[in-house]
């Protein structure tokens, strides 16, 4: 290259300089290199730490250590100065070198939150940026700040842990838990360290996947390369991904798309809490209605179970559901049943199964069984897929569950006023999501109806017999299991008092009525209603969360209840479908002494969902992962109300 070759260069990156700087003008933007030591000046900082020589990503060179070259540049590094300067000189003598020889001196720079600050090396870092260089050699002291709990600080030590093990600066995540999940999806160990193999693997893909991300739009959008990469690695094996083509990671991604529109958007989930009303019919349609041949059948729904309903009262209460569905719709719909889908084995076998059988329609009623819902929405977009779980961030599948917390505040209201000691027990079963809501649920009942009450809890996921810890305390009301298990009396469920002798009491408890929701989810795609809360064609999000007021959950009294409690319940039961009652919104009080409710408000369904919480009315804590027993572990992993802060597993979403 000549020094007029070279000239023109700089010519060409000047008036991008000039162009991108009349731009941020425009646009209200600082125009010039961000400057570390002013981001700093606001900013606590634990410490500092060499990484000595390493390759750093151009596309995260983002600004100057200090304020002396600002001006020279754009904020995209490209030169603002004239062409007749000292500046310019050595840009151009840079420019000649780095097209004969390649620049090989590193850089000198400093990395704070994933970003890094040149101190020596910018026309260095203008010249390679001008050539679409993807790298640079860089000398990096990495600023550490103090720890705190918001999610940027968050996701950066969750960053520098996944560095530790992997050495690469390329995976930049906007979303909380991702590094977990790419190590996961990696088939490596939670602490297991990278190779070189490793990191040029990932680093090709990644490149082939911000290239598709970069033809959808992804230039324009919060999530990173990354981020899209670890929402395909929740949907194909990593060895798929590894040798599939441009074309085929494209069209996988076109597959997903709306899965990463979801992630995207703050906006995109949204909370179903009552059934929609359905469309209105034609008039024409109201007066002479379609009659379908006889035989024939509209509709063919599935139901995926990962036991049978012989040997679990859950998987008996959607079978129950089932069967409503086949009364009400009997020669509209088909339906099918699965049993036996294990996670991880013949979970997505199974769905498959179910969709070669022609189901266009499917529930799969257990939180275990979201991952390979979630991967076969995405293979069969045509098909309605449904998993029985909540707070999932996928557009392509659809959760649900109920508010079983209002059942519990009713019950917790009757426990309350039956407590002949001023204690209370509560049998809880997962510390995951909903739960703590339901506890504090029934708590504030109690409260309502005795106020010296104290509810303590114990959990069937920890050793021990809940019940032999209650008894050997002298505490005589409590609140069982929400259904009958197997192998424990039957009146071991619901609210119960235990009686002089030994002998239980029902006194009430919350109902599961699935059928319900069945119901109006199949009327909702015979109808054509299901297209009101759009998902899997926008990037909405949409989590059913139904109550009482839907009839999905209930609350049924035993004859053995007291009559003027049964009236109370009742009432409060009216007034919780009719929605004249928020029950959390009263003055709460945590264990902690902090104040969570001042009484003037409720909560949003957001903040009931994640409760990490007891109120103090409460005796007891919520456990962690590490305190479970074994058998309890798969199902706190996929629905715990803290599992983002578990190491993740192949194949867990």
């Amino acid at each position: 290259m000549t020094r007029n070759e070279a000239a023109e260069q700089y010519n060409q990156a000047r008036r991008r300089g000039q162009r991108e700087y009349r731009e941020a003008i425009a646009a209200g933007r600082y125009p010039y290199l961000p400057v570390l030591d002013d981001i700093l000046q606001n900013a606590r900082v634990e410490a500092q730490l060499p990484l000595g020589v390493v390759e750093v990503p151009l596309a995260q060179v983002v600004g100057t250590k200090t304020a002396g070259r600002t001006a020279a540049f754009s904020f995209n590094f490209m030169p603002l100065l004239g062409a007749e300067t000292e500046f310019a000189a050595k840009w151009i003598s840079l420019c000649m070198a780095h097209v004969e020889e390649g620049i090989r001196d590193p850089i000198r720079c400093y990395e704070y939150l994933g970003r890094f600050y040149v101190q020596e090396g910018n026309k260095r870092v203008s010249v390679l940026k001008h050539f679409g260089a993807a790298n640079v050699t860089a000398s990096v002291i990495r600023v550490v700040p103090q720890y705190a709990d918001n999610p940027d600080i968050r996701r950066y030590f969750d960053f520098m842990a996944f560095y530790a093990l992997s050495g690469i600066y390329e995976v930049q995540l906007a979303q909380e838990g991702g590094y977990a999940k790419l190590q996961a999806a990696m088939g490596k160990k939670a602490q297991e360290e990278w190779t070189d193999d490793d990191r040029a693997n990932i680093r090709s893909l990644l490149t082939r996947v911000g290239k598709a991300y970069r033809d959808h739009g992804g230039s324009r959008m919060r999530l990173s390369a990354g981020d899209v990469l670890v929402v395909l690695l929740q949907l194909y094996d990593y060895q798929t991904l590894l040798d599939d083509t441009p074309a085929g990671l494209a069209a996988k991604l076109d597959a997903a798309w709306d899965d990463v529109l979801a992630l995207e958007r703050p906006d995109a989930k949204q909370v179903s809490t009552s059934p929609a009303a359905p469309p209105e019919k034609p008039l024409l349609q109201r007066i002479l209605p379609v009659k379908r041949p006889a035989g024939t059948a509209a509709l063919k729904v599935a139901f995926v179970n990962e036991r049978s309903p012989a040997t679990s009262t859950w998987t008996n209460a959607h079978e129950f559901g089932r069967t409503q569905v086949d009364q009400v719709f009997a020669g509209q719909v088909t339906t099918a049943v699965y049993n036996g889908a294990e996670q991880g084995k013949n979970d997505v076998q199974l769905i498959e199964q179910a969709i070669a059988d022609g189901a266009t329609l499917i529930f799969t009623t257990t939180p275990k069984l979201a991952a390979a819902s979630l991967r076969a929405a995405v293979r069969h977009p045509e098909v309605r897929i449904l998993n029985c779980s909540m707070d999932l961030p996928y557009a392509s599948i659809r959760t649900y569950y109920s508010r079983i917390y209002e059942a519990k505040f009713i019950t917790g209201a009757i426990a309350g006023a039956m407590a002949a000691n001023d204690r209370v027990g509560f049998v809880a079963s997962y510390p995951m999501l909903g739960m703590p809501a339901d506890i504090n649920a029934f708590a504030l009942g109690a409260r309502m109806t005795n106020p010296r009450v104290k509810v303590e809890v114990q959990w069937t996921c920890l050793p021990g017999d809940p019940l032999k810890a209650f008894t050997a305390k002298g505490i005589t009301v409590i609140s069982g299991r929400d259904t009958p298990a197997p192998g424990h009396p039957s009146h071991e469920y619901g609210i119960f008092q235990i009686k002089p002798g030994g002998v239980l009491q029902d006194l009430a408890s919350p109902f599961w009525h699935w059928g319900q929701f069945y119901e109006h989810v199949v009327r909702s795609v015979l109808d054509g209603s299901w297209n009101k809360e759009k998902s899997g064609t926008d990037g909405k999000v949409v989590n059913y969360w139904w109550g009482m007021n839907s009839g999905v959950i209930d609350v049924l009294f035993s004859r053995e209840l007291p009559h003027d409690l049964r009236h109370l319940a009742s009432l409060l039961r009216s007034g919780i479908i009719s929605g004249a009652i928020d029950l959390f919104a009263t003055r709460i009080v945590a264990q902690d002494g902090s104040l969570k409710n001042d009484g003037l408000h409720g909560f949003s369904p957001e903040e009931i969902l994640h409760m990490d919480w007891l109120c103090d009315a409460v005796e007891g804590h919520i456990p962690e992962y590490d305190e479970l027993t074994e058998e309890a572990r798969p199902m706190y992993r996929v629905q715990g109300i803290h599992r983002e802060r578990l190491p993740k597993e192949a194949g867990e979403l």
